[in-house]
């Protein structure tokens, strides 16, 4: 079948990409909440600069000397080592308890002068935060844009932007998921798109973003067959508990030893006696683009 670029083209620009957003969300399981990020927040302390963020860092190309802002932070995993490199930053997250954990973090690395903390979520009223228009050189979301309006959080993180905007957003089976573990037991998992309508709303704004790729290698371990059980069926969708004999027998055949066992993962917990015998990579899509002048 031959398709017509220019109906394709006409499709592209006509959708309203925000309002499918929307839509999907409804359909989607409710966003994690401020309460919820604040009971895990001491798992997520940054031992070190993850592969993920010296990656991340390396396509941002922030410039010596600028500033930037990290709208959902978490506990540090950028606003640190960029705090190291001499950047000013501004880091905020809508969790009170990332941010204290990301205060003991800079403390401990003698960068707390550099980072100017600030309690915010994409839906508040920027400006009364203190994060006013164009305030800064770079405006940096990682793996952060959890949202019911996205055209209105990616124009606010660009409206804090002098030069530069970057976002991350999941573009296989995402963070929650282990496809390989899942298809296994008979239950699908569906390839996130949502860099695709972060991508054709800014294009529909009249930017021109461009778009990379970055790889996290996720590691899950467990030191009994049941504590791996009961972490892998938090993967299972409602609807498919029946799954959970058939996902113990597959962890069972593929448990093996972890060599690792008891040193600290990339949260601070300690990795666990066993693993699985496959990595498990989640692909990110970076997406940045310069703000309208």
């Amino acid at each position: 079948m031959n398709v017509d670029p220019a109906r394709t083209d006409a499709l592209l620009l006509t959708c309203d990409w925000n309002a499918e957003w929307k839509r999907l969300q409804k359909a989607r399981r409710r966003a994690d909440d401020a309460a919820w990020w604040d009971s895990r927040a001491k798992h997520f302390r940054p031992k070190e600069t993850s592969p993920y963020a010296q990656r991340f860092l390396e396509l941002a190309a922030i410039a010596p000397g600028e500033t930037v802002l990290d709208m959902g932070c978490g506990s540090g995993t950028l606003a640190v080592p960029l705090a190291q490199q001499g950047h000013q930053v501004i880091a905020a997250d809508f969790s009170q308890a990332m941010l204290d954990t990301l205060g003991e973090a800079a403390e401990e690395a003698g960068v707390s002068s550099r980072i100017q903390r600030v309690r915010l979520a994409w839906e508040d009223d920027w400006q009364a935060a203190g994060v006013s228009p164009r305030c800064v050189d770079v405006a940096l979301a990682s793996r952060s844009i959890a949202t019911h309006d996205l055209r209105a959080a990616l124009l606010k993180l660009e409206g804090a932007a002098r030069r530069r905007c970057c976002v991350t957003l999941a573009c296989n089976a995402g963070p929650r998921y282990d496809a390989k573990v899942l298809e296994a037991v008979g239950v699908s998992v569906g390839e996130s798109v949502d860099y695709l309508y972060a991508f054709n709303i800014l294009v529909q704004a009249g930017r021109a973003p461009e778009v990379r790729y970055l790889d996290s290698l996720r590691k899950d371990t467990f030191n009994t067959l049941e504590e791996g059980v009961a972490d892998f069926a938090r993967m299972l969708e409602a609807g498919h508990e029946d799954k959970v004999d058939e996902l113990r027998a597959y962890l069972a055949a593929h448990m093996v030893e972890n060599p690792e066992a008891g040193q600290p993962g990339p949260k601070g917990k300690l990795l666990g006696r066993y693993t699985l015998d496959h990595e498990r990579v989640v692909r990110w899509a970076f997406v940045s683009w310069e703000p309208r002048r």
